[in-house]
């Protein structure tokens, strides 16, 4: 019974071993010059004025709800698409009603104002 489970240890053993002597080499090999430039903040291309802990505003929350939304309305309507003939008449019903929940729930952060940026 045991035997059975040698191949996955072996390989994830190798896989942990790839990992850790690429993450040393990595390490080892790397220079180590830093300078004022490197340190400096790179993402937003500005120094930092305010506290990292700041409050957002709700707005990139609903935003990214709406992002997330209509991520998985599309991760949903793939599938569906691919099968609509076989699900016939009660599976174009049930997309329909579940489109029409995405479209009030759009329709409702639209009202709100989480599309407007001041």
């Amino acid at each position: 019974m045991l035997q059975n489970y040698l191949p996955i240890l072996i390989f994830l053993a190798i896989g942990v071993l790839f990992g850790v002597v690429f993450l040393i080499a990595g390490f080892v090999m790397s220079p180590h010059k830093p300078d004022a430039e490197k340190l400096s903040a790179y993402e937003c291309g500005f120094e930092p004025f305010e506290d990292s802990r700041q409050v957002f505003d709700v707005r990139y929350y609903l935003v990214a709800i709406l992002f997330i939304l209509f991520d998985l309305e599309i991760a949903f309507l793939f599938p569906w698409a691919t099968v609509l003939n076989e699900l016939g008449w009660f599976g174009f019903n049930a997309m329909l009603v579940f489109l029409g929940i995405l479209v009030i729930g759009f329709i409702y952060e639209w009202k709100k104002g989480a599309l407007e940026w001041e």
